[in-house]
């Protein structure tokens, strides 16, 4: 694994935090708490639309770097044909579905001022107008990642950042702060989005010296579609379970005690957890290299897991360990006089969770390398429905601070889980067999 590759994509996923640093006071006060609280929540519905990809994204980077290991280039624009058909079909069926909840007013659910019905209604299909371009977005960029382009994936998600954060604030700043102009401004961001992620993949693959030493196509669509579907099958179940685990959070806030509160929590929220972007960035880097190495080089890719895995422990536990005794410091001079008073103890509970979280991440990475998604979606599968139940409890116990004990709790039973089923179905065997 290439150091400069994890540079990259540690730059391309903190630049946004560091954007979100700079710009979310300012933004704070421009739009007033409640309309901030309900532009997190549109920030985490459209993060969800990334599962309607149906796990074709990661399906793809591990058939391609898998395909790239057996120098059989022939077949990958198949691949990647194949799986953009798939995930534009399934885009559309998801925005579909949005449409048809907005229309039943399950917005609605959200605790808000009298007043904003409307804003919030509109707001809705205009997400439902993000899920097709996040499925394929998605894709395209598994792609890339195959080819480890990651200097071209990095700059994009610094730009996409900027735009996520600063769009929003200029609007708000120049023109209206009337929520649906500001969610369109994340709208078009993501479809500027689209098409640079499909020009890195083209790129990717006809600007490899080997792809010019095959001619013809060795597998047919029907033969691709239904890998692509068995490894990215168990990857959406994954997928639409996680970022309920990830996101509910919020919106369990917003419906027991009110969307202005919800900026309480997710203030420290998105510092701390969004400071696992540097185990984000080694897993990214990793899972090419581990999915090629675990097929022809069993040992060597469990040596680089394991080093890896060491490496992750080790730096994420000097950073959430000194975030968690800087925050007294930094979120006051951040948020200053709007900081609420709860946000400083979130922040310090969630570092124990972010820290476990990031353990998780590379038996993640792990069992997907090992063609092994469904081990992950079977856990979360089973974790979902005791998390919601602990998270309701403990939000109507302690308040804003119970999500963020149920954040921590889940994501213990998360890691501990994925490590046993890792070591017992795939480490013991393969030290059997070494």
């Amino acid at each position: 694994m290439q150091f400069k590759n994890i540079a990259w994509s540690l730059v391309g996923l903190g630049t946004p935090l560091l954007i979100a640093v700079a710009i979310i006071p300012a933004l704070v006060q421009t739009i007033g708490m409640e309309r901030f609280g309900l532009l997190t929540l549109v920030w985490g519905l459209i993060g969800y639309a990334g599962v309607f990809d149906l796990g074709i994204g990661r399906a793809a980077t591990q058939f391609i770097a898998q395909l790239r290991g057996q120098d059989s280039y022939a077949e990958i624009p198949t691949v990647i044909r194949s799986a953009i058909q798939i995930t534009f079909l399934t885009g559309v069926i998801g925005a579909l579905l949005l449409v048809l909840a907005g229309i039943l007013d399950v917005q609605k659910l959200i605790k808000h001022s009298v007043g904003m019905d409307n804003e919030i209604t509109i707001s809705f299909f205009i997400i439902a107008l993000v899920v097709p371009i996040q499925s394929m977005s998605a894709t395209y960029r598994g792609v890339s990642e195959a080819f480890e382009n990651f200097r071209g994936i990095s700059v994009l998600r610094m730009a996409l950042g900027l735009l996520n954060f600063l769009a929003p604030y200029l609007v708000a700043q120049y023109y209206t702060t009337s929520l649906p102009w500001l969610v369109s401004t994340l709208l078009v961001s993501r479809m500027v989005a689209l098409v640079v992620y499909r020009h890195l993949a083209i790129r990717s693959v006809v600007g490899n010296p080997n792809y010019q030493l095959h001619t013809s196509f060795s597998l047919d669509n029907v033969k691709t579609r239904k890998r692509l579907f068995a490894f990215g099958g168990w990857v959406t179940a994954s997928s639409i379970i996680s970022p309920v685990l990830m996101q509910a959070d919020r919106f369990v806030i917003a419906t027991v005690i009110s969307a202005t509160t919800v900026a309480t929590y997710t203030i420290p929220y998105e510092v701390i957890v969004q400071s696992s972007i540097i185990a984000g960035a080694i897993t990214t880097v990793a899972f090419p290299s581990l999915a090629k190495l675990m097929h022809e080089k069993p040992s060597q890719g469990y040596a680089l897991f394991c080093r890896w895995l060491i490496n992750v422990a080790l730096i994420m536990l000097l950073v959430t360990g000194t975030l968690a005794l800087l925050l007294p410091v930094i979120l006051p001079l951040w948020i200053s006089h709007n900081l609420p008073v709860e946000s400083v103890l979130i922040g310090q509970i969630l570092c124990i969770g972010v820290y476990v979280y990031s353990i998780g991440t590379m038996y993640t990475a792990f069992l997907h390398a090992n063609e092994l998604p469904k081990i992950s979606a079977i856990i979360h599968s089973v974790e979902v429905l005791p998390y919601l139940y602990i998270l309701y409890e403990l939000i109507v116990r302690f308040g804003v601070y119970g999500a963020a004990l149920a954040w921590v709790v889940r994501a213990i039973v998360d890691t501990f889980l994925l490590a046993y089923l890792s070591n017992r179905i795939v480490i013991k065997p393969l030290r059997n067999v070494l």
